[in-house]
């Protein structure tokens, strides 16, 4: 391990099946700050997260790494007999170390092993200080929930020999309590760390954010919140200059206009003296023939200064990569919902133990709960029994009025099939100008309207799920979300928390992201722990 971890990309370039480069030409040393990696979805992140980890070898160019590098994937799979020690990457020397203490003298095992002879206790410390409780070096990785096994692989992580961590959208399955350990640990990390998040509260704790982006990688000083200030303004910027090199466009076109009517008066006027003038019919020739020399020299300079303009234009417009804003059109019948929106009365929940289990709620007109508390405290399980995908064990269920239920996984309705089609099935009556109207505001244009759903960006999927939901006959005056910013990009996750502010329905959305659930400003918490479902303000 050395004292100055880095890793170093030298015109890395990476290209698809298809041909196509995903980017290409890729300069940037990252050093010892902690550094958070953003840009959109699609744009490439998670394949440079692996280039730097040594996962995958560049199509061209190299990547040079100070030494051992630890990777987590967004995903952690595991095979039906991992332990969690398998789990953390420390099966091998855990196994190692037990032969030992049974008596081996086999070199490898020693090899293995290093000077780790504290590591079964070290790993039981970690998956404590994780809040891991009850699970051991020994337990099966398959009995633990996705965020279980994402502290799991962090704490292997840590206990690793490696010079630098990269850790791919490491908070995505952790509850609010999961967030802030993964905070912790990573603020007591000694050695060089890339995160890839949308995490604003994470890349809040970088010292560091860089960006990736069709036009390449671009390093911004500071965490986040300098970050975000920053490429507004940047943004606010390249727009302004849009702006003016296309007013500048407009102001040239039009100063070629008048020059060539100038050319064109003078030409005609040359033309009518010459043909009441005596001369002879060689002088009158070659008259012409230099009046069409000058008038092709001033068409192809004309044509030059046009090309310029455009060149212009178009170097202004590459620098401008702020996403198109989302319009959300007034709803009809959201107004209408009736006072009381849903009542559970007595309710018990399936797959849900203790206090937990049993719920009494009022959802009211115009509410806007976060559904909160720990994963596996039931707040899906309770999403899933409001929209009627769950029956309760006992008690009553009344849903009063039009209402969408938004997984994780955004199930749609037909199978493979186009985002326009799947918006006329929500709404046959509608003419095919209002369909595409309406997801052109929501920003799918007219391919991607016509792109199946697998095709889309998880942003593009869950803009076509509200408007699904939204714009359906009737329109749903009610909506139920789960995590719905997971795997979002920044942008997306903006225009995603636009729609909802705007929404004037009610709302139940469990989530963990505090930064989102403000920007969608929330009117109070239901609350799971272990006394129950709590009543708790914004």
């Amino acid at each position: 391990m050395t004292t100055t971890p880095f890793l170093t990309l030298e015109r890395v370039c990476w290209q698809l099946p298809d041909g196509r480069l995903l980017f290409s030409d890729l300069d940037e040393t990252f050093d010892a700050r902690p550094t958070g990696l953003v840009g959109r979805n699609g744009v490439g992140k998670s394949v440079l997260a692996q280039l730097l980890a040594g996962r995958l070898a560049p199509t061209r160019g190299r990547c040079l790494r100070s030494g051992p590098v630890a990777w987590l994937p967004q995903q952690i799979d595991v095979s039906p007999t991992a332990s969690v020690a398998d789990l953390a990457g420390l099966g091998d020397a855990l196994a190692a170390l037990h032969r030992i203490e049974q008596g081996s003298s086999d070199v490898a095992d020693f090899e293995v092993l290093g000077e780790r002879w504290q590591l079964r206790e070290q790993l039981q410390t970690e998956l404590e200080r994780m809040q891991l409780c009850g699970v051991s070096a020994d337990t099966p990785a398959s009995r633990l929930s996705g965020g279980q096994r994402m502290r799991v692989a962090l704490a292997g992580a840590f206990l690793s020999d490696a010079d630098f961590l990269v850790l791919d959208e490491p908070s995505n399955h952790l509850d609010a309590q999961g967030r802030q350990l993964l905070r912790e640990q990573l603020r007591r990390w000694p050695r060089g760390l890339l995160v890839v998040s949308h995490d604003r509260a994470l890349l809040g704790d970088m010292q560091r954010i860089v960006e990736l982006s069709p036009l390449g990688l671009r390093s911004h000083g500071g965490n986040y919140a300098f970050y975000a200030a920053r490429s507004s303004e940047e943004r606010r910027l390249a727009a302004e200059a849009l702006q003016q090199r296309r007013h500048e466009r407009r102001q040239g076109e039009q100063a070629l206009r008048e020059q060539q009517e100038q050319r064109e008066h003078r030409a005609a006027r040359g033309n009518r003296q010459a043909a009441h003038a005596n001369q002879a019919p060689i002088l009158l020739g070659r008259q012409k023939q230099r009046a069409q020399a000058s008038a092709g020299k001033a068409h192809l300079q004309q044509q030059q200064q046009r090309e310029r303009l455009d060149e212009q234009v178009r170097q202004a417009a590459a620098a401008v990569e702020a996403a198109a804003p989302v319009v959300l059109l007034p709803v009809a019948g959201t107004g209408d919902a009736p006072e009381r929106v849903a009542v559970l009365e007595d309710v018990v929940l399936p797959f849900v133990d203790g206090a937990l289990a049993r719920i009494d709620l009022l959802l009211r007109r115009g509410e806007r709960l976060a559904l909160t508390g720990r994963n596996g405290s039931g707040k899906s399980v309770l999403l899933k029994v409001l929209a009627g995908h769950l029956r309760p064990l006992q008690g009553a269920v009344q849903m009063n009025a039009p209402h969408a239920w938004l997984d994780q996984h955004l199930a749609f309705p037909i199978a493979a099939a186009p985002a326009m089609a799947q918006l006329r099935h929500a709404n046959p009556a509608m003419a095919e100008a209002g369909l595409r109207t309406r997801l052109a505001l929501l920003g799918l244009d007219a391919a991607q309207a016509q792109r199946p759903v697998e095709a889309l960006s998880g942003g593009e999927r869950m803009k076509l799920a509200l408007a699904c939901a939204l714009y359906a006959q009737p329109p749903a005056q009610l909506l139920l979300l789960d995590e719905p910013a997971n795997h979002l990009d920044l942008d997306a996750m903006q225009a995603l928390e636009t729609m909802l502010r705007d929404w004037p329905g009610t709302l139940l959305v469990a989530a963990h992201d505090e930064a989102f659930l403000q920007g969608i400003g929330i009117t109070g918490r239901l609350h799971a722990d272990a006394g129950g479902w709590r009543r708790l303000p914004p």
